[in-house]
């Protein structure tokens, strides 16, 4: 049985979580250019990065009925949706976003209504409470992503201008989960930092975030490239 609890305690000091901000963008393309299946490309920062919606849909109740009563609940597929927005976007995006160059020789010029690649996005939020705003960090990685055509407002410059802000609508495709019994498919993975809590499993936390992110040497040299992690290469990373 449970250790009894006694008597419920509300708003306790450092009991009150909260999240905020979105910061650490990091993009990765599928490379079409191999054959190998979920090959991506090292990853690239997302500068300019103000907003990603997470909107999943789906999971709902379909009810049965059956000798004048309801027999049970079907409950559907669940999708998982979602918004990008930002004030720039990587060179690396146009793939994505349906874009290609007209001549190979001359990248500046591009066409639209592309075939659009997929990609994943690994961004971060920040984990505060009463005693910090800088608790900890959650990693966000969405993986198998499709953007679908987005609307671009263009404005004259006026006594008020504001930068343009570029919105992208996103539908993805779950992936396997191999590694663990009893998990199916997913397009999300959270990782939160606050809950490594030991030297051995903050250790942990930060090789996850240094294959992501990716790393120098003491000089200042890159020494490995931003790496995709699958949900299966998350798990092997954690019992290495």
């Amino acid at each position: 049985m449970p250790a009894s609890i006694g008597k419920l305690k509300f708003d306790q000091t450092g009991e009150r979580f909260f999240e905020t901000g979105v910061s650490h963008g990091v993009l990765f393309v599928y490379d079409e250019s191999t054959t190998a299946a979920g090959d991506w490309k090292p990853g690239v920062a997302w500068n300019g990065l103000t907003s990603v919606t997470e909107a999943p849909e789906g999971a709902e109740a379909n009810a049965i009925y059956a000798d004048n009563i309801k027999y049970l609940n079907l409950i559907s597929a669940e999708d998982y949706k979602g918004t990008i927005e930002a004030y720039t976007y990587p060179e690396e995006w146009g793939a994505c976003d349906g874009s290609a160059p007209l001549n190979s020789s001359f990248p500046g010029i591009t066409v639209g209504q592309q075939k659009r690649t997929k990609f994943c996005l690994v961004y971060i939020t920040k984990v505060g409470n009463d005693e910090s705003q800088d608790l900890g960090e959650k990693i966000h990685i969405v993986y198998n992503c499709i953007a679908a055509p987005s609307e671009k407002n263009f404005e004259t410059i006026n006594d008020s201008p504001e930068a343009i802000t570029f919105s992208w609508e996103f539908s993805t495709t779950p992936m396997a989960i191999n590694a663990v019994e009893g998990l199916k498919p997913t397009a999300i993975v959270t990782i939160d930092s606050t809950k490594f809590t030991t030297t051995e499993a903050q250790a942990k936390y930060t090789a996850i975030k240094n294959k992501l992110y990716g790393t120098d040497d003491a000089s200042g040299n890159p020494a490995t490239d931003p790496e995709l992690l699958t949900p299966d290469a998350i798990i092997e990373l954690l019992n290495a």
